[in-house]
């Protein structure tokens, strides 16, 4: 059975859902990302730019200040990081590219900004494609599906052929959970993850201290909800995921090495 590699989730940013304004300060995100990495996340996913509930853009010049230095030092600090940069901006991207990411998690999947393909491209690396309804400060307006399921796949299929198009390689589909979903189109989803199984590479899945764990277990506060997004995972460890982008890394390395032990 495919294992998962775990992506560590470090926010510079002050209005996160669950962590915001914890590692604004770079040497703070440089050392928490070093961290996640000497205890074994295989990934450190770096984003500038809140993408909860409500957030607003923030503009080029801003997220780049967060997180150009950030991935530069940690590259510098430690040659073998794996660092994603979570961000739909061109701009960005490329820019944290030529810092030493090796990865692109663009949550507007190449629709905000077609031109991040071609960035891709020039650098040769993957990139993961997310579904969102609308926009974070939209997206949980009532959203409505014919059949969230079958529509979330139609929606990653065509963004995947765009991808391809534009001659990206490598391609991971994120379903998006959490992203202009209620409860139950979550449940949906994660109930039917392998749907997706044959879009792309690879399904690369975001569940971390989401809103839907806290309002099944009556947890309120997001940091607390650790422990509950490791037991959804280990529900979930049959559905062959590529990827998963939480919080705690420890939890999820204890998960994997006793789900390994049983094959």
């Amino acid at each position: 059975m495919q294992q998962p590699q775990i992506m560590g989730i470090v926010n510079i940013t002050p209005d996160s859902f669950s962590d915001g304004g914890l590692f604004n300060e770079p040497h703070v995100a440089i050392d928490r990302a070093l961290q996640m990495i000497g205890q074994g996340a295989d990934w450190v996913d770096i984003g500038g730019e809140s993408t909860r509930p409500g957030a607003t853009h923030v503009p080029v010049d801003m997220e780049s200040m967060r997180v150009i230095p950030v991935i530069r030092e940690i590259i510098e600090a430690n040659g073998e990081a794996k660092i994603s940069v979570d961000t739909y901006k061109s701009i960005v991207a490329r820019q944290a590219l030529h810092a030493g990411a090796r990865l692109i998690n663009d949550v507007t999947a190449g629709t905000h900004d077609p031109e991040i393909f071609e960035v891709a491209v020039e650098h040769n690396v993957p990139i993961i494609l997310m579904h969102m309804l609308g926009d974070p400060q939209t997206m949980q307006n009532n959203p409505q599906y014919d059949d969230v399921v079958k529509d979330v796949r139609q929606y990653l299929e065509q963004r995947v052929d765009a991808a391809h198009s534009a001659g990206v390689k490598t391609i991971y589909v994120d379903p998006g959970i959490g992203f202009g979903k209620t409860l139950d189109h979550n449940l949906a989803l994660l109930r039917h993850l392998d749907a997706f199984s044959d879009l792309s590479d690879g399904i690369v899945l975001g569940i971390s201290r989401k809103r839907f764990l806290g309002t099944i277990t009556g947890i309120e506060d997001p940091s607390q909800r650790d422990q509950a997004t490791a037991l959804m995972h280990a529900l979930l460890w049959h559905v062959p995921v590529h990827m998963i982008r939480v919080h705690d890394v420890p939890m999820h390395v204890q998960l994997r090495a006793l789900s390994r032990s049983l094959l």
